[in-house]
């Protein structure tokens, strides 16, 4: 069968599915986008829901695509609800700083005025725990009594919904032409995820351009409430998703996550360097899994080395916020949705997350003493 023949077939097949308010089908209603039929029978399209679309509709158009005859696989883009007026993710332009310039932050906005300081947790590369890191301040945080909020910045790698235990769907409230998105929560924390709207095992594959749509939608359209906190959980690295935050978000500054050994020391030097570029603070530096004690004999095992964290802050001139050992109940807490501080809080790991998060809280009492 041909493209054209089977692209057809495709499109025939997505018509047969109506959406159960708006009285059309999804493709004449604009929420499938996009469809393309590749070689092989590989066909690529976007599902954009409205804000009062039930979610299983992006599933059942993917099933009756996939029972298409001549379709091999189906890779769908579930792009986030929007709100009425704002633009679709992917049609706004690529933006960013021209090279060598610095992007300027833009002052806190709608329902961030509302925030009260806002942190990102970032580290140069990934699997250095940065995640663990930031659920484990945010979960602190609310423990001592504070409203906080957790932002999973983490397009690629959405494990917050997972630490928290946390799977179920966002809902929308508000009158037509003011929807807005409602953050779940676990633990006494406020929570948007990416990971919140695609199926457990999708890939998000998506360009520059729609990370920063999502991002910022992420920040303009969800009703994040009254917050002392939020906490950003960023993607490893120093790409788009960095530059779209630092230019919609005025951020208080950040927390550098590293493991002692120096190929991820050389990593978050970068990392440090990028916030100082576009005019973002470096709160502190965190070494993750700084040893682990011995089971048997009870001595300490330094697996990736030890003190790069705290010769790095001695170097760039930063706060050393704290060391956090590894303890196999980290794993098991971040498994289980409970978070090490909550789980397991008389681990040694709990102790030193609990440390941090104090340490954390004077960083951003001395800045705002300066």
């Amino acid at each position: 069968m041909s493209n054209d023949k089977l692209h057809r077939s495709v499109l025939d097949a997505l018509s047969a599915i109506m959406h159960p308010d708006a009285g059309q089908d999804v493709v004449s209603s604009g929420l499938v986008r996009d469809v393309e039929v590749g070689e092989g029978g590989v066909v690529r399209f976007s599902f954009a829901p409205g804000p009062r679309d039930p979610g299983s509709l992006a599933k059942e158009a993917r099933r009756v695509v996939e029972g298409v005859e001549g379709v091999s696989s189906v890779k769908v883009n579930v792009q986030l609800p929007q709100a009425a007026g704002s633009a679709s993710p992917s049609a706004r332009p690529a933006r960013g700083p021209a090279p060598g310039s610095v992007p300027a932050p833009t002052p806190q906005t709608g329902l961030l005025k509302n925030v009260g300081s806002i942190v990102a947790i970032s580290s140069g590369k990934g699997g250095v725990g940065k995640s663990m890191v930031a659920a484990n301040l945010a979960a602190a945080f609310a423990s001592r009594g504070q409203r906080v909020g957790l932002l999973d910045a983490d397009i690629y790698g959405p494990n917050i919904p997972l630490m928290f235990g946390q799977d179920d769907r966002p809902q929308v409230t508000g009158e037509r032409g003011k929807e807005m998105i409602e953050p779940l929560e676990a633990h006494g924390v406020r929570l948007m995820s990416l990971g919140f709207l695609l199926d457990k095992e999708q890939p998000a594959i998506m360009r520059g351009p729609l990370i920063s749509g999502i991002l910022r939608q992420f920040i303009e359209q969800v009703d994040w409430g009254d917050l002392d906190i939020m906490i950003v959980d960023m993607p490893p690295g120093t790409g788009d998703a960095q530059l779209s935050l630092v230019q919609n978000i005025d951020l208080d500054g950040a927390v550098m996550v590293t493991t002692p050994q120096e190929v991820a020391l050389g990593d978050v030097r970068r990392g440090i360097r990028m916030f100082e570029r576009v005019n973002t603070r470096v709160l502190g530096i965190v070494e993750n899994m700084s040893g682990l004690e011995c089971p048997h004999c009870g001595e300490p095992v330094d697996v990736f080395g030890s003190g790069g964290g705290e010769r790095l802050a001695e170097e760039m001139k930063l706060p050393f916020l704290g060391r956090v050992p590894l303890d196999p109940r980290v794993r098991t807490a971040g498994d289980e949705g409970v978070p090490t501080v909550l789980g397991a809080e008389d681990s040694d790991a709990a102790k030193a997350l609990q440390d941090v998060a104090s340490a954390l809280l004077d960083a951003l009492a001395d800045d705002g003493a300066e």
